[in-house]
């Protein structure tokens, strides 16, 4: 059981990296309101890769 919840876990966390990394110009110019948009869409960016790399090290260590 409580590898189904971790693996649920792990699942979601990918899914949101992976969103954060295809739709970081649209969350950007939705939720921030500064300058320079190149910037914050390069940060969202690894920030969902570093994301998506954490939740599949979940769920490849999973036992």
């Amino acid at each position: 059981m409580w590898q189904v919840i971790v693996k649920l876990i792990a699942t979601i966390i990918i899914l949101s990296g992976v969103t954060l990394v295809f739709d970081a110009r649209l969350i950007t110019k939705k939720y921030f309101g500064f300058g320079d948009q190149n910037e914050a869409t390069d940060g969202l960016k690894i920030v969902g890769y570093i994301v998506s790399i954490i939740g599949g090290l979940m769920m490849y260590f999973n036992w």
